[in-house]
């Protein structure tokens, strides 16, 4: 990814438009990507990408460089997304679809092949806590450090949560009548 020169970051929290214009170019695909991971489908992520680059606008005056602003907008995007997701699970409920996703899933060759419904469905059913962890390091390829810094927590957290999803997904694939081998 692209890093940003700091004089562009110091005139849009000034309120250069043409300076905020290119952080939005710049970021707007990672931070989509990033809320789709999250939120699981394109409508979903693309609100949450709107709420996330309305944050950053309101929030760049208070940003002091102590962190890269990659991981600024990690955290940015990570925690508006996983508030959308707990504010979207209280207003509805459980589509039927999440109940039956995982089914037929051998191959002729025994191999476990998952569509992404399924592996949505595996991911959803971790909490935001777990969740969040797992996408940083499986999907977007942080180290432990990064994630701690991106969530602000520390890196022994992350370790016990990265632990814990992944058993998680063990067991809820076995308890959906999977059998990992």
């Amino acid at each position: 990814m692209i890093e940003i020169p700091r004089e562009t970051i110091v005139l849009a929290s000034k309120g250069d438009i043409n300076a905020f214009e290119d952080i939005y170019i710049t970021y707007s695909g990672f931070i989509y990507n990033l809320c789709l991971r999250v939120m699981g489908n394109s409508e979903d992520a693309r609100e949450v990408s709107q709420s996330v680059f309305i944050k950053i606008f309101k929030e760049l005056k208070n940003f002091r460089f102590k962190s890269s602003f990659k991981t600024w907008l990690y955290r940015i995007s990570v925690n508006e997304s996983i508030n959308a997701r707990k504010k979207a699970s209280r207003l509805r409920f459980h589509q039927a679809e999440y109940n039956d996703a995982i089914k037929n899933m051998n191959t002729a060759e025994g191999h476990k092949t998952f569509s992404n419904t399924e592996i949505s469905s595996l991911i959803d059913s971790l909490n935001s806590d777990q969740k969040a962890c797992l996408i940083l390091r499986e999907f977007e390829g942080l180290n432990y450090k990064e994630i701690a810094e991106t969530l602000k927590i520390n890196i022994n957290t992350v370790r016990s949560r990265l632990k814990r999803a992944r058993e998680s997904l063990i067991s809820n694939y076995r308890k959906s009548g999977g059998d990992l081998k």
